[in-house]
């Protein structure tokens, strides 16, 4: 069983939702207790979006074609 264009958009979507909200946090939290978690926002961001990125880029596998003939009747 391969990877399909299915399982990628599950992946994706997650990953650019979250990402976005943690990248949202680190921008709009410069005050009170949100500002001393900033650079674990802007990583945790970078890393989702990065990965939901990545998991589009990974190639599809070909189907699989079986070796024996098989009759048309």
């Amino acid at each position: 069983m391969g990877i399909n264009r299915t399982a990628k958009g599950i992946v994706l979507v997650p990953c650019l939702l979250l990402g976005a909200a943690f990248l949202a946090a680190a921008a709009w939290g410069s005050e009170g207790p949100a500002a001393a978690n900033r650079t674990l926002a802007l990583s945790l961001g970078g890393v989702l979006i990065g990965g939901g990125v990545l998991a589009q880029l990974l190639p599809e596998q070909t189907p699989e074609r079986s070796d024996s003939p098989q009759d048309e009747t």
